[in-house]
């Protein structure tokens, strides 16, 4: 594929994602994930998603900032300092494959578990064990957007709340996966400082799309009813899980031969 494809393809599905993520409060980077580890290296995908997302969550959070819930933040802050420092410390990096299968498995894992290990931001210690498991996911598959949702369903919080507090705990979330896998793909890094795979023109212009996919769901969500949002939201994510599980067997199986 010529490289103006590539650049036509990511550029198109940034803005679609950021407008889908806008509005659900995730998916948006589920679906971008995908796109990017079919068409890049796997550090330079996490680099640009990490990079693309933490835009687009950053602007979402400020667009929403009078609705964030700060002592959520502050546990899932936490929890995602102690994921990072574990990880820095092992230094893991999983294949295509397993990228795949476990953004696929993470929706029907989060929303199978019994009620009595129900997740729930609001409960005391909940935002802590979110920022460090979810932290854990994003650096292993790339999102955490599925899991994370588990933890705000049965909350209190309106979809307002939901999508400012998720959108600054995004956003710290996908700093740090920068932050890792800034280090590991700095040593593929070409001439010109830039990592293999990207190019300072496509990071502008998957910015600028965050930015204004972003901005664009603003008016629908205000638009949509609790319910419709969660209904939504839960239907997405199912439908993309079904598709990365069956990617990353694929994938799996086709090494194997």
């Amino acid at each position: 594929m010529s490289p103006t494809i590539v650049f036509v393809c990511i550029a198109v599905t940034v803005l679609i994602t950021s407008f889908i993520s806008g509005i659900l409060g995730m998916a948006g980077g589920m679906i971008l994930m995908g796109v990017l580890l079919a068409l890049l290296p796997l550090p330079a995908a996490m680099m640009l998603h990490g990079i693309t997302q933490m835009a687009s969550n950053g602007w979402r959070a400020w667009l929403w900032r009078e609705q964030v819930n700060w002592r959520v933040f502050r546990g899932y802050a936490l929890g995602a300092l102690l994921a990072m420092m574990v990880f820095i410390a092992v230094q893991i990096v999983v294949s295509k494959a397993v990228a795949y299968i476990l953004l696929g498995l993470t929706p029907f894992v989060s929303f199978a578990l019994p009620k009595r290990f129900a997740l729930n931001v609001d409960h005391p210690g909940h935002p802590l064990f979110c920022g460090l498991i979810c932290t854990a996911l994003q650096l292993l598959a790339g999102v955490s957007g599925p899991l994370l949702d588990v933890f705000f369903v049965q909350s209190k919080l309106d979809r307002r709340g939901v999508v400012a507090t998720k959108a600054m705990s995004q956003t710290l979330g996908h700093l740090i996966k920068i932050v890792y896998f800034g280090g590991i793909a700095a040593m593929t890094a070409t001439s010109s400082g830039v990592v293999a795979g990207l190019s300072m023109t496509l990071i502008a212009a998957c910015v600028v799309l965050a930015f204004a996919g972003t901005t664009l769901s603003k008016t629908v969500l205000e638009k949509m009813s609790d319910a419709n949002f969660r209904r939504w939201t839960q239907w997405t994510v199912m439908t993309m899980g079904v598709i990365y599980l069956g990617s990353g067997i694929w994938l799996l199986t086709g090494a194997a031969r």
